[in-house]
């Protein structure tokens, strides 16, 4: 054991260096205390007395109402009290702050950093000589040692007591950590109770940071964010490359606009597989979903007499004005859409059925119809003022991005902000709990599924749209693995339960941006699919790592 160092500070110690603190800002509380009595602590009182009263359905609404009447003739008269000593009141804080900000740091905390700082230096000196001892004990039991067995045995007790050792050092760096962080964070306690629990906001951001820092582990951030630093240092790696191969700057305004533009019609359809992943499950036919509705709105807004015909049937929609097919157009999008992700998430709900299943069936009957129905052909161009009636340009910022935040929003506060929202967390988190609990755990099912059709409509209209229109039963494929692989990048986990529409957004706008840098530096198409997938696996493999290490 090495010698103790002379600057750590002993219980005793550390304590005295805080009285006289403890005293001066002692002696201003109480002072503070004895004008909040008959002011800011009896309207406190009332305030939750007439609270009370009013969710008191005992008392008839004559008592309620005479009862709240003598509260509030109390509480005029608090009040009155509390803001005639508000003045004393506010010059005891600022009296109080003042001195703990000239003093408290100086006289108090900077010793005991130094103190934590000397004692983590002791305590890596005493590891190494608590290693070093048992490293000479070893040789010494090895020299000894007269057989395999024996030296297979004395191997295995120098391995647990090196573990030991090990885990002796970090529960003292952990102690030497709390106590560092127990001494910050009592300036604030003392603030709080000066302030009533207010701070400014530096004082917020100084918790905040400091929390932060506290409760830091390398190893469950490199977990959940080892894949976004790879992916910038990819990025980096792409954006000084890229002038030297093509002789194009990567990171320019409009090339970023471009990204978002293209990833904006992608985000509806991540936001929507986005709930069904949450409940554990997947919709393989989001690409199919996608060409379904680039046909219909294709039709519907096509320029002039369709030049295909549905089941024989040449569609002639030019009567309509521009913006009842746009509409109409819009809605047949939600629509198709939604009555397949309902059957989906029928079969899912009702027989219990994986939505792997599910939706490889709706895939394939979609494929199906809208090539056997239209042959497979590609229906032209829509209306060319459609798109600057939708989606125009303002400057060189494309509108198409405001829809995106648009659905972001609404889905947000539909996840966050409501019961359905809450359910579909407790659904996906434990089925059998969330049954338990009275939640119908087939309409939540239901209700993701449906919203995930609305839109996958919508996002696939805006698609029609922004490519003029193109409609075709084969496009949008693969883009059901591109919105199930932004969602596991952006953290919504497959174990359900787990997930943001910030990583959500985060995810599609990485794989576009991918894409779109890969696609600049003249990189084969095919060749893209391994960078995808390199992605997806380490995504994948990273929150497997993160659903082991909470079991």
């Amino acid at each position: 054991m090495s010698k103790q160092d002379t600057r750590i500070l002993t219980e005793d110690q550390e304590a005295e260096l805080l009285r006289p603190i403890d005293e001066h800002v002692g002696a201003i509380q109480k002072k503070i205390d004895a004008l909040r009595v008959d002011g800011s602590n009896k309207v406190i009182a009332l305030q939750s007395g007439i609270d009370t009263t009013k969710r008191d359905r005992t008392l008839t609404k004559g008592e309620r109402a005479n009862e709240i009447a003598a509260f509030e003739d109390e509480l005029k008269a608090a009040k009155a009290v509390e803001a005639q000593n508000k003045p004393e009141v506010d010059r005891l804080i600022a009296e109080g702050t003042s001195y703990l900000k000239e003093h408290f740091k100086s006289d108090y905390y900077d010793a005991v950093a130094a103190s934590c700082a000397a004692q983590k230096g002791q305590a890596k000196k005493d590891y190494q000589s608590k290693l070093a001892e048992l490293a000479v004990e070893h040789k010494q039991n090895m020299a000894a040692t007269s057989d395999s067995q024996e030296t297979k045995e004395e191997k295995y007790v120098y391995k647990n007591r090196c573990y030991d050792a090990k885990l002796e050092n970090e529960r003292a760096l952990q102690a030497i950590k709390e106590r560092s962080h127990t001494a910050f964070s009592y300036q604030y306690h003392l603030i709080d109770l000066l302030r009533m629990s207010k701070f400014t906001v530096a004082e917020s951001w100084a918790q905040k940071w400091e929390n932060y820092r506290f409760t830091f582990n390398r190893r469950s951030f490199l977990l959940k964010n080892g894949l976004y630093i790879a992916i910038v240092l990819v990025f980096i790696v792409l954006s000084i490359i890229t002038p030297y191969v093509k002789g194009t700057q990567l990171l320019t305004t409009q090339n970023i606009l471009n990204i978002f533009q293209q990833a904006s019609p992608r985000m509806f359809l991540a936001l929507g597989v986005s709930g069904l992943i949450l409940l554990a499950g997947t919709d393989l036919s989001i690409g199919r979903m996608v060409g379904m509705g680039m046909t219909t709105a294709t039709i519907v807004m096509h320029q002039g007499v369709n030049t295909g015909s549905v089941f024989g049937h040449v569609f002639d929609l030019t009567g309509i004005p521009v913006i009842g097919r746009v509409l109409l157009a819009l809605v047949l999008c939600i629509v198709f859409c939604t009555i397949f992700t309902s059957i989906a998430g029928f079969f899912s709900a009702r027989f219990k059925m994986h939505p792997f299943i599910a939706t490889m069936a709706n895939m394939l009957i979609i494929f199906g119809l809208v090539t056997y129905a239209t042959k497979g052909v590609s229906f032209g161009s829509i209306d060319p003022s459609i798109p600057n009636m939708v989606i125009p340009k303002i400057g060189a910022f494309p509108t198409i991005i405001l829809w995106a935040v648009a659905a972001i929003v609404v889905v947000w506060f539909i996840w966050n902000k409501t019961t359905f929202g809450k359910n579909l967390y407790a659904v996906g988190g434990n089925a059998e709990a969330a049954t338990a609990s009275g939640i119908s755990v087939i309409a939540v099912t239901l209700g993701a599924f449906m919203l995930a059709g609305v839109l996958y409509g919508f996002g696939s209209w805006l698609e029609c749209i922004r490519m003029v229109g193109s409609g075709s039963a084969a496009y949008g494929q693969g883009w059901d693995m591109d919105a199930i692989a932004a969602c596991v990048v952006g953290g919504v986990s497959f174990t359900g339960g787990i997930g943001k529409i910030s990583g959500v957004c985060v995810g599609v706008i990485i794989f576009t941006a991918l894409t779109y840098s890969l696609t600049i530096l003249g990189i084969d198409t095919n060749l893209q699919f391994i960078f995808s997938g390199i992605i997806i696996l380490v995504a994948v493999t990273l929150d497997c790592l993160k659903y082991v290490q909470k079991k």
